[in-house]
């Protein structure tokens, strides 16, 4: 969870915060200098609501690597999604800004000459974020600031207009045009490319294969109250349907909203509860309720979508559509001839998954870019990955090894922690590469876009008002129970006077959370620090 939302929060087991201590005596674990804070920053830290918080905060001038602030600078902190510009950084240097990800489709077995395939179709999943289901016309990945991978934590989100399924319609055609008519066999989607593995953060499944980020988008709309909502779902195929058990009651009613799937059936999802007539969600410019399903099994789906793409292409397929992905028929070896593939698709580059990612705080996707940049290293599992990816920040990055710690994942929640002064050397060596403009421009821009969209903004805050289109930063939040574990803004700022800072601002152990509110309240207390440090330097 990378904003202010809390509607079914993800609760992840905790490991213990460090004691809360009072403002002025932020837990530093070495020597290092501190600056006095300014006044303005100190009296934001001094509010009621974090009296038993912990905060940290450094900026550095990148022109002449000055440290113009620094507090708890060598402290570990809890970094929310912060982590994700680790993961992001060094798979867009690794993989290169222009890197795309080729999906193709081979045959295996012969062509009659009534086009019949005897044999299988297998499609190889090499790690596109999106396969087509993003893509807009101008060849850009569309996102919204309310993204559906955060739909039931946030409460809602916007859907973007792409349909889920383009890739797969694409490459249905590429067959069709490379002449097969009909397919004898089955098709069988190839996720060899990496180990999979289950991140803590809501015990996500990372794999090769996604199809609209591997979840069903649920749109529930009232009607009259006594009447069935109206619920639809996307993307529509015979491997997941919905059935909705919503009704629409009068306006004021609460709205209660439960997603399951059937325990005798995984292929069905039930929608319960009740929507209350004229219901619009809390989320600024978010016009309807939008919640999601996860897809369980992400390549027997991505099987299913596909044999129903070819079915739309003209190309019956005899196996089932609906079913499990029988990946006991692969060839052993994973290098297909050349002359067998049929069809290919083509992403876009990376730096527009850089973007996705940072922007709206993809978790699935931070947690591909930890794989993709360890298979540059020849790490097949999420273990030797870390381990690659904490080589590579010590050695070529300069930063110290007891600066960060990442044990379990590439997208932050639950347990990754860095200090301030590991946070800010990675963005100061960031600015050093030749994807720096690419890093900065994927993140969210205080006030305009992404996760800080709605920050100073709605509601307005005059403290953060000059600030606004000048602040560059990933945020983090992590939130168990009633405590705000994490909240963190990171990244870059061009202050007043001209000059270019990498900066973090952390806060951990808020509590008590009781609603979204509280949280937001946090959000505008970091977008005003970030503001004073925009003034004042």
């Amino acid at each position: 969870m990378d904003r202010p939302g809390f509607n079914r929060v993800r609760r992840a087991s905790i490991s213990a915060l460090a004691a809360a201590v009072l403002l002025g005596c932020a837990a530093t674990g070495s020597a290092a200098a501190q600056t006095e804070l300014p006044p303005a920053i100190r009296a934001v830290m001094a509010a009621p609501r974090y009296s038993g918080a912990v905060w940290g905060l450094r900026a550095i001038d990148l022109s002449s690597g000055a440290t113009t602030t620094s507090y708890g600078a060598d402290s570990l902190f809890f970094t929310g999604s912060v982590r994700k510009l680790f993961s992001v950084g060094l798979a867009l240097n690794a993989l290169g800004t222009d890197h795309r990800f080729e999906t193709p489709v081979y045959r295996i077995g012969e062509v009659a000459r009534d086009g019949t395939l005897h044999g299988d179709l297998v499609l190889v999943a090499s790690g596109d974020l999106t396969l087509g289901g993003r893509t807009t016309a101008d060849g850009t990945v569309a996102f919204t600031n309310f993204d559906h991978t955060e739909a039931n934590s946030l409460g809602s989100a916007i859907l973007t207009r792409p349909d889920p399924l383009a890739g797969l319609d694409l490459l249905a055609g590429q067959v069709a045009a490379s002449g097969i008519k009909a397919v004898a066999g089955d098709v069988i989607v190839d996720d060899r490319l990496f180990d999979q593995f289950r991140v803590p953060n809501g015990n996500v499944l990372i794999t090769p294969i996604i199809v609209n980020d591997n979840l069903i988008d649920v749109t529930i709309l009232p009607t009259e109250a006594g009447r069935p909502a109206n619920v639809d779902w996307r993307p529509k195929t015979s491997a997941f349907a919905v059935r909705s058990e919503v009704r629409t009651v009068a306006a004021g009613e609460p709205l209660d909203i439960s997603l399951e799937t059937s325990p005798d059936d995984p292929g069905l999802g039930i929608v319960k509860g009740q929507i209350p007539v004229g219901y619009k969600p809390a989320l600024p410019g978010v016009p309807t309720l939008v919640r999601t399903f996860p897809i369980a099994d992400p390549s027997a789906f991505a099987r299913t979508a596909l044999i129903e793409a070819l079915g739309r292409a003209g190309i019956p397929v005899k196996a089932a559509a609906p079913g499990p992905n029988p990946s006991a028929r692969l060839p052993s070896d994973t290098a297909y001839p050349r002359t067998a593939q049929v069809a290919r698709f083509t992403s876009p580059p990376y730096s527009e998954y850089a973007r996705l990612i940072l922007k709206v705080s993809h978790n699935l996707g931070a947690n591909m870019s930890l794989v993709l940049f360890g298979l540059t290293k020849g790490a097949r599992t999420i273990g030797t990955a870390l381990a690659a990816e904490r080589t590579a920040l010590v050695t070529d990055y300069g930063l110290r090894p007891d600066g960060f710690d990442f044990p379990t994942n590439g997208s932050g929640s639950p347990d990754s922690r860095a200090t301030p002064a590991a946070v800010t050397d990675l963005l100061a060596a960031m600015r050093r590469t030749k994807g720096a403009e690419v890093y900065f421009d994927a993140l969210p821009v205080l006030g305009v876009d992404g996760s800080l969209a709605t920050v100073g903004v709605d509601p307005p805050n005059p403290v953060i008002a000059p600030a606004i289109g000048r602040v560059f930063a990933k945020t983090g939040t992590t939130v168990a129970g009633d405590t705000l574990k994490a909240q963190v803004f990171a990244g870059y700022l061009k202050s007043r006077a001209g000059k270019l800072l990498a900066y973090v601002v952390y806060v951990n152990n808020v509590t008590p959370i009781g609603s979204i509110a509280d949280v937001i309240e946090v959000f505008g207390d970091e977008g005003e620090i970030s503001a004073i440090l925009y003034d004042l330097n």
